[in-house]
């Protein structure tokens, strides 16, 4: 098997996990805080068991800057899960997971606004065309702002989310120098501390089985999802990489139907391919030509060559 092969089969093997997520969520019955601080407690285990195994603590490349840049980058992570999970209860996982899936737009912009990256008119169009696509998706009507109804809510919940994620992206993107795993290590453990003061603990006697499924979410969609996208991001071109993050949205709608009978509407269908293209187009438009960037010599190339927020748009 040839090293991009191998690359094509974690990555969507990752996807197809990050698809199985919301059902995590749901079926975990928790409140949204209890469901994010048990990930990040059981996925700091998980990430930090790896790397301590791979010994990647001892030359960690972490600096006074990096790591408070991955610290802020944490605290924009953890409450975009905790937005995320609450648009799932108040508007399905199909129709949050598409929202949220605006994310690549929310980096261009907040880079034109915040960095002074260049916005060409050709990102800005296609920008234009998946928002148009997100308000067919949304399947928001006026009714929906006078009614008082929770599904408007949840909407916003996921474009919020996707905001707080494309915040983490740019902080991440200017840590160079340290592997996207221990970045990722740092992130969930700084979302202990934050959530522990709105964590419910009386809400958890008594969870029995639900317990797996929280555990699952910090082992699977937080240990196990992260190794394999880094792994595969290590040997993928970025256009394979835009590519299969859309396995992302469509295992979500799909376990969405099959698990709980959800599905978006004909209207609402109409919008997916404008996003799914806007989003290709400006994931995939060419930069200017600069010089290469030069590797940091003391780790692998996949040390400091992806962000601890992956480009896939993960959960």
């Amino acid at each position: 098997m040839t090293p991009e092969l191998k690359g094509t089969a974690q990555l969507t093997t990752a996807m197809m996990l990050s698809g199985t997520l919301g059902v995590f969520v749901v079926e975990s019955g928790a409140p949204p805080f209890d469901v994010v601080f048990f990930r990040v407690l059981f996925g700091a285990l998980a990430l930090g068991g790896y790397v301590t195994a791979r010994g990647w603590l001892r030359d960690h490349g972490f600096t006074r800057r990096t790591l408070g840049l991955a610290v802020l980058g944490g605290v924009f992570i953890v409450f975009n899960w905790v937005l995320l999970f609450q648009s799932y209860a108040n508007t399905s996982i199909s129709v949050a997971t598409v929202v949220y899936h605006t994310q690549p737009f929310y980096v261009v912009l907040l880079g034109a606004l915040l960095f002074r990256e260049r916005l060409t008119a050709a990102k800005a169009g296609w920008i234009a065309v998946a928002f148009a696509g997100l308000v067919l998706v949304s399947g928001v009507t006026p009714g929906d702002f006078t009614g008082g109804g929770s599904y408007v809510l949840g909407v916003g919940q996921a474009l919020l989310a996707a905001l707080l994620y494309g915040l983490s992206t740019l902080v991440t993107k200017r840590i160079t120098g340290v592997r996207p795993h221990l970045i990722a290590l740092v992130q969930v453990l700084v979302g202990i501390p934050l959530l522990l003061p709105f964590a419910d603990f009386g809400a958890m006697r008594g969870a029995g089985w639900h317990w797996g499924w929280l555990a699952g979410l910090g082992l699977i969609h937080t240990g196990v999802m992260y190794v394999l996208m880094y792994a595969a991001y290590a040997k993928l071109p970025t256009a394979k990489i835009a590519v299969l993050a859309f396995v992302y949205p469509a295992v979500a709608m799909l376990m969405d139907w099959l698990v709980y009978g959800h599905h978006i509407g004909l209207v609402q269908a109409l919008g997916v391919p404008l996003i799914v293209t806007a989003s290709l187009k400006v994931t995939l438009a060419r930069p200017r030509a600069a010089a290469p960037a030069p590797r940091t010599a003391a780790h692998a190339p996949e040390a400091a060559s992806r962000p601890a927020t992956p480009t896939a748009c993960e959960a």
